[in-house]
C-alpha cells in the first residue's frame, strides 16, 4: 500500500513554522488564542508560553563597557485568577551614578481572538509608571490593556547599567507553567563570572566562542587599561582591539508551576534559576582584579569596605555613655544585656537592611537612627570596648534567600556575636523584643558568616536549638445548652514570646481583643490582662475569661465538644504526596495544654478520646494526649513538641503521618449524654 506522504510533510513543516513563530514577538497564533487550558496543567490560571533573555557586556565610546539585559515574553491567560500576570514590573537601582540602572519597556501588546480574527491592543503611555520602592530602588510597572480569559500578552524590556558586578538573576520557573525559557550571556574575555544554578531542574547549557572587536577612540583611554568612558578627545585617534567573546545559552522547557507548600522558608531558594557574579577582571596591560571566589575572600573583601570594617574602629562617640551604662556590671551576661538594651533604646532602625553602613556609626548614634549595619556594627564596637570578644556575623535574611554560594550579594544583613567558652551569643539591636540568642525571625536563615579582625571567618548556625514554650491552662464549664464559660492563662517564652509581644504591640488593646475573639470561634473575652509585657527576659503571660455559644454541637439531646476548643489543630498542613523542599518551622517548640472541663449537671460521659502517644524517629517530635475522668470533671494533658527547626525532605513522610495522627486525636469529640 502506498501512503501519500505529502500531508505529513506539510503538517511537519507547518508545525515547525508555528513553533518557530512562537518565539518572536508579534507572531501570536490563532491556536495559542484558542487554547482553553494548559495541556500539561489543567489547573493553571496562566502560563508563560516563552520567555527569552540575554545579558551582554558591550562597549561604547562614552561609557566604556556596559551591561545590557534584554527580556521578551509571551503569556497566556486561562482564567480570571491569572489576570495578575497582566501586571509586570522591573525593580532597578537608582543609587549612585556609577551603578544606576535604566529600564525601558517596549512591544507591550494584548492579543485577543475576536470573531475568528486576531485583535491587537497596544499599551498606551498611561499604562507605564514608576513606583518608589525606597531611596535606593524604584519599580517600573506596566498594566496591560484589554485582558480577558484567553488573551495572550507580550512585552519586552531592556535594563542598562555601567555596573558589571552582578548580572540579573534569571528565573526559569515561576508560579505558573513555563513552556520555554531561554537565557543567553555574551561575555568578553576580560571578565570572568561565577555561575551558580539553584533548584531541582537544570537547564541545558551550550557554549561557543567567537571573535569580536571594538574601537577605542582615545589612546589615553586604552593606555589606562580600563576601557572607561569620559576621557578627553583633544588628541583623537582610533585603536581596534580584537578579543574573544563567550556566548552561553541556557534552555529549559516544560517547567511545572512552583507550588506553595506549608512551612517553606523562601520558595525562591528552590526555584530553578541562575545567578552570575563577577569574580575577576583582566584588562589588557593591567593587573588581575579578583573578587569573591570562596567565603574567606568574600568576607575579606566585605571587611575592607570603607562602610564596614573601618566603622568598627571608630571611637569617641559612645565611651562616656557606656561608662555610665556599665557601672556595677561585673559579669559578661550583665554587660551584654546592658549594652544591647542601650543600643536598642538609643538608635532606631530605619527599616533598611544591608551589611554596609548608611549613615555611619557616629552619625547614626548622634541622630538616633540608622540601618542594620549602622546599629549592629555600633553594637559590636561597644561590646569590644567592654572587653568582650565580639565580631560581626554576615546574614542573609529569609526574604533574601539562603547563602548557598560564596558571593558578596549572598548576604544583606549583619548581626553581632560574642564568643564565649559555651558558644556564641547572637545579638541584634534592631528588634526591640529580641534578647540574647533570640533573634528577629527574619534572620533565622540557616547559616551566617562570622568575621574576625584578623580576616578569618567561620560558619555560624543561626537556627535556634532551645525549645520555645507555649503553655496554656484552660478551665471551663459546659451548661446543658452547650454554652461554654471559662478562663485561660497562656504563657509564652523565647520566640513565642517575641511573636506575641509583636502582635500585642502592633494593635490597640481593643483591636487586639477583637481579633483574638474572631480568631477563636467568635468567643467573648472579658477580664483580659497581661504580665511581663515589658520585661522581655521573662515569659509573657496573657489571662482572660471567655464565653462561647458555638463551641459545642447539640445533636439528639447529646453534647459534642472538641476538648481543646479553639486551640484545636484541625487541618494537616502537609498534604502533598511528595515534598520537594525542607520543612522550616523557624525554631523548635513545645506546645502544652492543661485543660479542666466541668460537665453539666444531669449529664454523663458517653464517649472519650483514648490516651495516645505519637513519637517520631531521631527525636524529631512527640505528641502526648492524656485524659482522665473524676466524677463530673475531665482533666486533659496534651503536649505537641517539635525538636528541630528544619526537617529534611527525607523525614517528610514521617512528619506527615505524625500530623495526621495528631490532628485525628485533637479533633475527636467528647460526647456527653443525659443521665
Amino acid at each position: 500500500m502506498k501512503i501519500n506522504q505529502l500531508p505529513i510533510i506539510l503538517f511537519l513543516f507547518f508545525s515547525f513554522f508555528l513553533t518557530a513563530q512562537e518565539f518572536k514577538l508579534g507572531k501570536v497564533s490563532v491556536a495559542e488564542l484558542e487554547q482553553k487550558v494548559h495541556p500539561k496543567d489543567t489547573s493553571a490560571v496562566a502560563a508563560i508560553l516563552y520567555k527569552k533573555g540575554k545579558s551582554s557586556i558591550e562597549y561604547n565610546d562614552n561609557d566604556g563597557f556596559v551591561l545590557i539585559t534584554q527580556v521578551e515574553a509571551r503569556i497566556k491567560i486561562y482564567k480570571k485568577e491569572g489576570y495578575d500576570w497582566a501586571n509586570q514590573s522591573v525593580v532597578y537601582y537608582i543609587g549612585d551614578n556609577n551603578s544606576r540602572e535604566k529600564v525601558e519597556f517596549s512591544d507591550v501588546n494584548t492579543f485577543n481572538l475576536v470573531n475568528g480574527k486576531i485583535e491587537k491592543t497596544k499599551l498606551k503611555s498611561d499604562g507605564i509608571f514608576n513606583e518608589e520602592v525606597n531611596k535606593y530602588r524604584s519599580r517600573k510597572k506596566i498594566t496591560m490593556p484589554n485582558v480577558k480569559e484567553g488573551s495572550v500578552l507580550e512585552y519586552s524590556y531592556t535594563v542598562r547599567t555601567s555596573s558589571i558586578g552582578m548580572m540579573r538573576d534569571w528565573t526559569f520557573q515561576t508560579g505558573i507553567p513555563v513552556n520555554y525559557s531561554e537565557f543567553k550571556t555574551y561575555i568578553p574575555e576580560y571578565y570572568t563570572f561565577n555561575v551558580r544554578q539553584k533548584g531541582y531542574i537544570f537547564p541545558k547549557a551550550t557554549t561557543e566562542k567567537r571573535n569580536k572587536s571594538l574601537i577605542i577612540n582615545s589612546k589615553e583611554r586604552y593606555s589606562t587599561g580600563g576601557f572607561g568612558g569620559g576621557a578627553t578627545k583633544t588628541e583623537f585617534s582610533q585603536d581596534k582591539i580584537d578579543y574573544l567573546e563567550t556566548q552561553t545559552t541556557y534552555i529549559a522547557q516544560d517547567l511545572p508551576a512552583m507550588k506553595e507548600e506549608a512551612y517553606v522558608n523562601n520558595i525562591d531558594n528552590y526555584i530553578s534559576s541562575l545567578e552570575q557574579e563577577l569574580s575577576m577582571i583582566k584588562y589588557p596591560n593591567s593587573p588581575i582584579k579578583s573578587f569573591s571566589s570562596d567565603w574567606n575572600s568574600v568576607v575579606k573583601t566585605i571587611y575592607e569596605y570603607d562602610d564596614f570594617g573601618p566603622e568598627l574602629n571608630k571611637t569617641g562617640y559612645f565611651e562616656n555613655d557606656l561608662k555610665i551604662i556599665l557601672e556595677g556590671k561585673n559579669t559578661d551576661d550583665e554587660k551584654i544585656l546592658a549594652i544591647l538594651n542601650h543600643v536598642k533604646n538609643s538608635v532606631k532602625w530605619n527599616d533598611y537592611t544591608g551589611y554596609s553602613c548608611e549613615n555611619g556609626v557616629k552619625k547614626a548614634y548622634k541622630e538616633k537612627t540608622g540601618n542594620i549595619a549602622d546599629i549592629n556594627l555600633m553594637l559590636t564596637a561597644m561590646l569590644r570596648y567592654a572587653g568582650l570578644t565580639a565580631n560581626p556575623v554576615l546574614v542573609s535574611t529569609r526574604s533574601n534567600g539562603i547563602a548557598l554560594f560564596p558571593n558578596r550579594t549572598a548576604f544583606n544583613y549583619v548581626i553581632a556575636a560574642v564568643e564565649t567558652p559555651k558558644g556564641n551569643i547572637l545579638l541584634d539591636a534592631t528588634e526591640k523584643f529580641s534578647t540574647p540568642n533570640v533573634l528577629p525571625f527574619r534572620t533565622l536563615n540557616w547559616f551566617g558568616r562570622l568575621i574576625r579582625k584578623d580576616g578569618t571567618s567561620e560558619e555560624v548556625d543561626l537556627m535556634p536549638k532551645k525549645l520555645s514554650n507555649d503553655i496554656v491552662f484552660i478551665n471551663y464549664s459546659i451548661d446543658s445548652e452547650g454554652k461554654v464559660t471559662g478562663k485561660t492563662k497562656r504563657q509564652c517564652s523565647d520566640y513565642n514570646a517575641m511573636i506575641t509581644r509583636k502582635n500585642v504591640s502592633s494593635l490597640k488593646e481593643e483591636e487586639y481583643l477583637e481579633k483574638l475573639e474572631n480568631d477563636n470561634n467568635k468567643i467573648e473575652i472579658s477580664e483580659y490582662s497581661r504580665t511581663n509585657e515589658k520585661d522581655i527576659l521573662l515569659p509573657i503571660i496573657e489571662t482572660y475569661s471567655f464565653t462561647g455559644n458555638n463551641l459545642c454541637e447539640l445533636i439528639g439531646g447529646k453534647i459534642y465538644v472538641s476538648p481543646m476548643l479553639f486551640f484545636t489543630n484541625d487541618k494537616n498542613p502537609f498534604t502533598q504526596e511528595v515534598r520537594e523542599y525542607p520543612v522550616d518551622f523557624g525554631f523548635p517548640y513545645s506546645d502544652r495544654y492543661n485543660i479542666t472541663i466541668q460537665i453539666p449537671e444531669g449529664f454523663t460521659v458517653e464517649t472519650l478520646p483514648t490516651p495516645t502517644v505519637l513519637t517520631m524517629e531521631d527525636n524529631l517530635g512527640t505528641f502526648k494526649f492524656n485524659i482522665a475522668v473524676n466524677e463530673n470533671t475531665l482533666q486533659l494533658s496534651i503536649v505537641h513538641q517539635i525538636n528541630e527547626a528544619i526537617v529534611s525532605t527525607e523525614k517528610y513522610e514521617m512528619l506527615k503521618e505524625y500530623y495526621k495522627g495528631m490532628i485525628a486525636k485533637e479533633t475527636e469529640k467528647i460526647v456527653l449524654k443525659k443521665i
